[in-house]
């Protein structure tokens, strides 16, 4: 059974990248796989700042979180677009995680990773301009990412009730990615 961690690249309560990860996560369970939510709120970590990792090494949120990227077969990481770009708190738990982490010297949070992208906005766009950046930083990790995305327009009224997304449309074209995603992982690792 496949394992895929879903990462919402925001803190806020109520951000439409974190409904559209929770979304995502009952999509992946009913493609058979095991989803894990991650919300960043849980995994507190500073600025990057050398000095402070020279002086007191990774934070604890960090190593944490890469612990469980390490566990999970394929990441699916779902943006806000701040600026037509990710947002910092983002970008700053990559970075950490990128970092060398001494109890695991040589091995990379990222190593082997499997991704896909997904962004959320209420504008038109959904987070096109922010899954570029996304993509390249990713890439740049060394993460094998997908071609297949998702981004979701008009995120204020995109979801039902329940979380779900209420467009059906949307809905497979979600479901489309993440069982690309699941499949590509799959044959990857074995």
């Amino acid at each position: 059974m496949s394992k895929l961690l879903v990462l919402a690249g925001s803190t806020r309560s109520g951000s439409f990248s974190k409904q559209l990860a929770r979304a995502v996560v009952r999509l992946a369970e009913a493609c058979g796989a095991v989803a894990t939510f991650v919300d960043l709120r849980d995994f507190p970590m500073p600025l990057y700042d050398g000095d402070l990792e020279a002086a007191q090494g990774l934070p604890e949120g960090a190593v944490r979180l890469r612990a469980l990227v390490r566990q999970h077969q394929a990441l699916l990481v779902v943006t806000p677009e701040y600026n037509a770009s990710l947002p910092a708190v983002l970008k700053n738990a990559l970075d950490w995680l990128s970092r060398p982490y001494d109890k695991e010297p040589n091995v990379s949070a990222f190593g082997g990773a499997v991704a896909a992208v997904m962004a959320a906005s209420p504008g038109a766009l959904g987070g096109m301009r922010a899954l570029v950046h996304l993509r390249q930083v990713l890439m740049n990790l060394g993460v094998l990412v997908i071609t297949e995305q998702f981004a979701l327009g008009g995120a204020s009224t995109a979801f039902a009730s329940d979380g779900a997304l209420a467009d059906g449309k949307q809905a497979t074209a979600a479901q489309k990615v993440v069982q690309r995603l699941l499949q590509v992982a799959g044959k990857l690792g074995g």
